[in-house]
């Protein structure tokens, strides 16, 4: 079992910034992509950001312009920078390891 450990949701207003990390293992890095999907109860799962093996960035198409994926391997980390959050954007944020593992999840609410 991949360890993934995600952080960094909460409650923000509109406009406002966030910024996720998701903590996983050395090894995922050299072969799955890294990254976020997003949960809204009744709809379904979403592609936020990944970070692809090869250095290949991939966006939602709701979320260009606005958030960044990037990574930091020597800690085995990965972080995504939101920006201009919209209350549309509010869901359960989780991280992925090549879609194959995933963490539990973060929230985040975006609302005034």
């Amino acid at each position: 079992q991949i360890q993934i450990a995600e952080s960094g949701g909460g409650l923000v207003q509109p406009g406002g910034s966030l910024r996720l990390s998701c903590a996983t293992e050395a090894s995922v890095f050299r072969f799955y992509s890294v990254g976020w999907y997003r949960q809204i109860p009744g709809k379904e799962r979403e592609l936020v950001a990944l970070l692809m093996p090869r250095g290949e960035l991939r966006y939602g198409d709701s979320v260009k312009g606005r958030f960044t994926i990037s990574s930091a391997p020597i800690n085995n980390t990965v972080y995504l920078q939101m920006d201009k959050l919209l209350p549309e954007d509010t869901a359960a944020y989780v991280c992925t390891a090549g879609t194959l593992w995933w963490g539990r999840g973060t929230q985040v609410t975006v609302s005034s």
